[in-house]
């Protein structure tokens, strides 16, 4: 399952918003028998970096984003990765 374009308004950060919202796709997905749970994240991102690194997700892999722009101003993406416990 790959989470994509979570956010919550900066004004209304730091009420455990997105951390609620993360643990609701956490358990969408294991009660569907999915294994893992990826998301991407930009390299500025350094708030939602931290969230998910809480939440248990994983550094999966980096890279520069594949096109001229990406190139030119070293823009780098993480994939995240969270492993479901008790699915096959």
């Amino acid at each position: 399952l790959m989470l994509k374009r979570m956010s919550v308004r900066k004004d209304y950060r730091g009420l455990g918003i997105a951390k609620a919202l993360a643990h609701t796709a956490l358990d969408f997905a294991r009660q569907r028998g999915y294994r893992a749970v990826m998301l991407n994240t930009l390299m500025l991102q350094h708030e939602a970096r931290a969230l998910y690194e809480r939440l248990g997700f994983r550094r999966h892999r980096r890279y520069v984003l594949p096109t001229a722009y990406g190139r030119l101003a070293n823009c780098t993406i993480t994939t995240y990765r969270y492993d479901l416990p008790g699915t096959p």
